[in-house]
């Protein structure tokens, strides 16, 4: 059955879907109020207007879905699906962490005390979770020194001949040895932690101060002066200064900041009206997984809207019907759509969740993510986007923040920009500080599909937009001077004798900067020696050695330092030309074996290659889909050519069959 006749049978409740490619993997989960409507509207020409959904249903072969009996559980199932099998055409958490929790062992003989992030009905008590993380074993290591509960692996259930070390170090009380400390003692310390992880420093004063009168009197002056320890303890910790929000609760606050495909968010907590803690969360190359959404004012939609009916999927040569199940396309990144999938990955399988929760964008989903959180969490949980006020103050006020850690993870050039050129300029002594830099390297293998690439940096960034790739034309063999000589005066023609071209690159860069030893750099020289252009500065960075020659000053190499920020940047742009020369160099590659492979196949002309090769991906996963599932080349192929091709990939399998006679 293939995928158009699959989905006409799929059911029209409630469940998760997952498109799979021809390898078989899970490329996208979803969920849906009716399967059927939700998975039809992908196949509409408005839906696969969308740059993603166009990528997602190119790729998908097959469908599996799964019924559930209400949304409330789709939307749980759609979580654990997203986080089993990390589809790579969902939105991602990458920073899975959870924050640790100190757990108290109530129901032991003897308690002890210690960190996890695991929640267990184990008749323990659990309190946290802590922001930061490390602050749990920071309070855990106060209890051990001031309180000298253990948290050892000893069994405490049953005595033993001798204490361990932690006794004679005064970190633990020894219940583990009989006649160490009676059991109405340890029971008392225990109650002291309790009530000093549960913030009632009042009560455990009062108790403290109490027993330290108690002991002094009694000159056990020892135990007075731990007792007076742990009040300096138990005050320190409620002095503790941490910034006041308005209405002291419980809240997470969430905020972001996207630019150029990157994205930073920023997650505050807050606990008792104070900010404890904050998160930091990063993605890059954003957009080709991010979804469309109309104006954040309406409500957005994750995926085509299953309100709206969709038509009955059409035939292979019918068109579909021309209107739109989705909002209004847009292909800039949807902040809606993000804070939907993020939300429900970060709180569905969190131990303890906040009663707010503060968003800077309305999202879908909310009102059925506030419905299953509260019933997991037992308490009411708001989630709401505010628009003016003292909480829509604090949104903001993250979203600064997250301005601040975009800029310190993607910028951290720019605030010295100026500094690094001079810096390049001085290393490399360049008559003035570059604006531009362009950078040349040669990839081959034993001198085949030879290619060339150039990449450019521009104040203090890459500048994708520029970058060139070149093949190889009149060198034969392996012969990486000829090879860069020729891609150098080829880039530099229209400059030459002084000419001046017209364009978006129609200025000379202030260096040319070549991968590779002194060879590849006179080669480089040469070309530009004949165009007239000798005054144009160059350089050549060797791989090995990382001894970077200027043009005209081989005799006195530049060694910097490793940790030298301006050899940071002459690597960056490097390695940026090698990756760029070798992806091109592998797609020829594919491309010259795609191509002698399907010209073998009988009936498949070059418009039929293409299209099995734009919607597969590539050979290996036509062969797969021809093997495990031939009637996915039915979406591509007519039938007597998908036949023609499972009989070709059958026979390479089995090249020699035995011949069967009567």
């Amino acid at each position: 059955m293939d995928l158009l006749e699959k989905i006409r049978t799929l059911p029209t409740g409630a469940g998760c879907y997952l498109y799979k490619n021809a390898e078989g993997e899970v490329i996208y989960v979803g969920k849906a109020k009716n399967l059927r409507a939700r998975v039809r509207s992908y196949f509409l020409a408005a839906s696969q207007a969308n740059a993603k959904t166009g990528s997602l249903m190119r790729e998908a072969v097959d469908i599996e879905y799964i019924l559930v009996a209400n949304e409330r559980e789709a939307l749980a199932l759609e979580n654990n699906l997203i986080k089993q099998r990390k589809p790579r055409f969902n939105i991602l958490l990458r920073d899975d962490k959870t924050y640790p929790y100190i757990k108290l062992t109530l129901a032991d003989r003897h308690p002890k005390v210690f960190v996890t992030r695991r929640l267990r009905k184990d008749g323990s008590s659990y309190f946290g979770p802590y922001f930061p993380g490390n602050l749990a074993h920071r309070l855990v290591d106060v209890i051990h020194r001031s309180f000298l509960i253990p948290s050892c692996k000893v069994d405490l259930n049953r005595y033993h001949p001798r204490a361990c070390l932690q006794y004679y170090i005064k970190r633990c009380l020894g219940p583990c040895v009989e006649g160490l400390i009676s059991t109405d003692d340890y029971r008392q310390a225990v109650r002291d932690v309790q009530l000093f992880l549960e913030g009632s420093a009042g009560e455990l004063e009062k108790r403290l101060t109490a027993r330290m009168e108690q002991a002094a009197e009694a000159q056990q002056f020892e135990l007075a002066a731990r007792l007076r320890d742990q009040l300096i303890t138990v005050s320190q910790a409620q002095d503790r200064q941490r910034i006041a929000s308005p209405g002291d609760e419980d809240a997470d606050v969430f905020g972001f900041h996207y630019e150029n495909g990157m994205l930073a968010v920023n997650l505050f907590h807050m606990r008792g009206g104070k900010i404890v803690d904050r998160r930091d969360m990063f993605w890059e190359d954003l957009p080709e997984f991010a979804e469309p959404i109309e104006d954040i004012a309406t409500e957005p939609r994750l995926e085509p809207n299953p309100n709206v009916p969709a038509p009955e999927v059409q035939a292979d040569n019918e068109a579909a019907e021309e209107h739109s199940v989705l909002a209004p396309l847009n292909a800039a990144f949807s902040s809606a759509t993000f804070f939907s999938a993020l939300l429900k990955q970060i709180y569905l399988d969190q131990g303890y969740v906040p009663r707010h929760i503060y968003v800077p964008v309305e999202f879908p989903d909310r009102e059925l993510l506030m419905d299953e959180l509260r019933e997991r969490s037992g308490h009411k949980i708001e989630i709401a986007a505010p628009q003016r006020g003292d909480k829509r103050s604090l949104v903001d006020l993250v979203c600064q923040n997250a301005k601040q850690s975009f800029d310190q993870r993607f910028r951290v050039l720019q605030p010295s920009i100026k500094a690094m050129q001079e810096a390049l300029q001085d290393a490399l002594t360049l008559p003035d500080p570059p604006e531009r830099i362009e950078c040349f390297d040669i990839s081959h293998i034993q001198g085949a599909e030879t290619v060339a690439s150039m990449v450019v940096w521009e104040k203090g960034a890459m500048k994708k937009s520029n970058y060139r790739k070149f093949q190889v034309k009149t060198v034969t063999g392996v012969d990486d001077f000829a090879s860069m000589r020729e891609i150098v005066y080829r880039r530099y023609l229209k400059f030459a004798h002084g000419a001046k071209p017209t364009g978006k690159d129609s200025t000379l860069p202030s260096l040319v900067l070549i991968d590779g030893g002194l060879g590849q750099l006179h080669a480089a020289a040469a070309a530009l020696e004949e165009l007239g252009l000798t005054t144009q500065p160059l350089a050549s960075i060797a791989k090995r050695e990382e001894i970077i020659y200027v043009h005209g000053q081989e005799d006195d190499p530049v060694v910097l330092d490793r940790r030298s920020p301006v050899l940071h940047v002459i690597q960056k742009i490097r390695d940026e030309s090698h990756r760029f020369a070798v992806s091109y160099h592998r797609k020829r590659r594919e491309m010259r074996d795609r191509s002698s492979e399907l010209d073998e196949i009988p009936g498949v002309g070059p418009r039929t290659r293409q299209r099995l090769l734009e919607h597969f991906g590539s050979v290996r996963a036509l062969q797969q889909a021809a093997q495990k599932n031939p009637d996915a080349l039915l979406s591509v192929a007519n039938k007597a050519t998908a036949e023609k091709i499972r009989k070709y990939f059958a026979a390479e399998l089995d090249p020699n069959p035995l011949t069967v006679l009567p």
